[in-house]
């Protein structure tokens, strides 16, 4: 079941800021590496892979995600989300990447070569800190 987000984190979660997300591999074993990320005004969270990355596997066979949210220049203020993917399509002319990328950097993403894939999750649990 989905929880609802304070204002004051939504807020924190809309910045860009370095996040986290782990995964399971089939063995069990955490995976975790650097990733964007965007809160949707859904309260979706949406995170892109490349469609080739061993992490999809990992997501396609438990939806669980974890992701942790640092904010920039003081990782003792972070906010951690235990998510559930709701669904994983394909990213077509990589318009969400490029929001991504805009979000971040503010550029498209350089690679339309590549084919990625955009996976939208619930939010099963917040946690923050500082």
């Amino acid at each position: 079941m989905p929880v609802e987000i304070a204002e004051d984190i939504r807020l924190f979660l809309r910045q860009p800021n370095p996040a986290v997300m782990a995964t399971l591999a089939k063995d069990g074993r955490p995976v975790a590496v650097a990733t964007w990320y965007l809160l949707e005004p859904s309260g979706e969270v949406l995170l892109n892979l490349d469609a080739e990355r061993v992490r999809l596997g990992h997501l396609r066979r438990d939806p669980r995600v974890a992701l942790d949210v640092l904010e920039d220049g003081n990782w003792y203020h972070h906010v951690s989300l235990q998510l559930r993917v709701l669904r994983i399509e394909d990213d077509h002319g990589h318009a969400d990447i490029d929001r991504l990328s805009r979000h971040y950097g503010g550029q498209p993403y350089p690679d339309h070569e590549r084919p990625r894939v955009s996976v939208r999750c619930e939010v099963l649990a917040v946690h923050a800190w500082g």
